[in-house]
């Protein structure tokens, strides 16, 4: 029975009888329904965040998807939502409450353990509608252990590429975007960028222009490892263990959150990392910020069980028991990444997320249709360099400058997106 069919019911129940009790019952059988959660983690990481659900003592009902969005807009558009949905797209998010479809957790957790980017901005008085259940640290390259690289722009073969997604393919593209525009331009010029801030048409801008177009001369060193990311799947071969291990080409770095250590499954315990900042193309000599990303738990349903597990979910005890279970990192600054299964590796992306400039993923905060036109842009720039064409930079750019443009002409300023996406520290 659909929860519209049951809510009709109740509706009728209210209008044909008066006894107090019946409604009581009704109510009491609304909560005792499963909490319905829509996230994207899938295979070990689903099995593992079942198991810390299970702690809770709530009933839940688990669905993992790759193509997460398209699921959610799905089940919204039918009047199903779920009660939580947990992904990093704080754009989406973002115009879902200004729909008014999401419910505030104001008092669902303590935010001052929480730590900025991830840490919503603005007055006491604001209503917050999501909260990082979990952090990864970007702006790094991974390698194989014993096998550093120099601390110098990496040619176009050493590198293990995949642009395809179940769900959003090209974002792994805008990545390196991102992380060029941060690392030339710093912290301020990100921002700026990811905001849409001023008057400013940032898309054509010279320093998103030149991150580009760096970005280009590396694709065009070879079209055929261009054409090649572009049909490879970010994660790898479904039975393999990541693109770095998978022996693809002979490459021996990967440009890749730190979420990677899931792709690679038995051989994380052969990887390593270092950042980003000098192996990029023409990269420079220091590192300007780290880029970061998060896992955000939103409330389609203001129903009691819903909201407990949330706030059990985002509490410190939560954060230190998912943190253990499954060797995932935390937004929560009480947790601590204690036990034998740190290694150096882990301590290494535990400290860049908890100090230094961060800047939380320039994609994941732009409005939908964006990010959506970034995505593409980035795919279009490598399908016309694997077809020996020129990438036509100042076109792709134009294309997702009108798209911002229509936005704001729309008046589609979001009340609820983030205010900032970096950092002071």
């Amino acid at each position: 029975m659909t929860r519209q069919f049951k809510m009709l019911i109740f509706v009728m129940v209210m209008l044909l009888i008066t006894a107090g009790g019946m409604v009581v019952v009704w109510s009491q059988h609304d909560d005792e329904e499963p909490v319905t959660i829509l996230g994207t983690w899938t295979a070990k990481q689903a099995e593992q965040f079942e198991t810390l659900l299970q702690g809770f003592g709530i009933p839940f009902r688990y669905q993992g998807t790759a193509a997460q969005r398209d699921v959610l807009l799905s089940k919204v558009q039918s009047g199903e939502p779920p009660d939580i949905v947990i992904m990093p797209g704080l754009g989406e998010l973002a115009e879902y409450a200004d729909q008014e479809l999401l419910k505030p957790l104001n008092r669902l957790y303590e935010p001052q353990e929480y730590g900025a980017p991830w840490k919503p901005t603005g007055s006491p008085s604001e209503n917050v509608y999501w909260v990082p259940v979990k952090a990864d640290l970007k702006s790094i390259v991974w390698y194989r252990q014993g096998h550093e690289p120099a601390p110098e722009p990496a040619p176009l073969r050493s590198w293990c590429i995949g642009m395809g997604d179940d769900g959003a393919s090209g974002w792994p593209g805008t990545d390196w975007i991102e992380d060029l525009v941060l690392q030339r331009e710093g912290p301020d010029v990100y921002e700026k960028w990811a905001l849409g801030m001023g008057e400013v048409q940032w898309w054509r801008s010279d320093p998103v222009r030149r991150a580009w177009e760096a970005w280009a001369r590396l694709l065009r060193q070879d079209e055929k490892a261009a054409k090649h990311a572009l049909l490879t799947d970010h994660r790898g071969a479904p039975d393999g263990n990541g693109l770095l291990f998978d022996g693809r080409g002979g490459c021996t770095l990967e440009h890749q959150g730190s979420f990677a250590l899931s792709f690679y499954k038995d051989d994380a315990q052969h990887a390593d990392l270092m950042d980003s900042a000098r192996l990029l193309p023409e990269g420079g000599s220091r590192v300007r910020a780290h880029e970061v990303t998060g896992d955000f738990a939103a409330l389609f349903s203001d129903r009691r069980p819903a909201r407990e597990l949330i706030r059990r979910l985002a509490s410190e005890e939560g954060q230190q028991k998912w943190a253990d279970l499954a060797n995932v990192f935390s937004a929560n600054r009480q947790v601590e990444r204690e036990g034998p299964q740190d290694d150096a590796v882990e301590r290494k992306i535990a400290r860049q997320l908890g100090e230094g400039p961060r800047c939380l993923d320039a994609s994941d905060v732009m409005a939908p249709a964006v990010r959506d036109a970034f995505y593409e842009a980035v795919l279009l720039t490598i399908a016309r360099v694997a077809a020996g064409q020129d990438p036509d930079i100042e076109g792709v750019l134009h294309d997702v400058q009108r798209m911002q443009d229509a936005q704001s002409a729309r008046g589609a300023d979001s009340r609820a997106a983030p205010k900032t996406v970096c950092s002071k520290q």
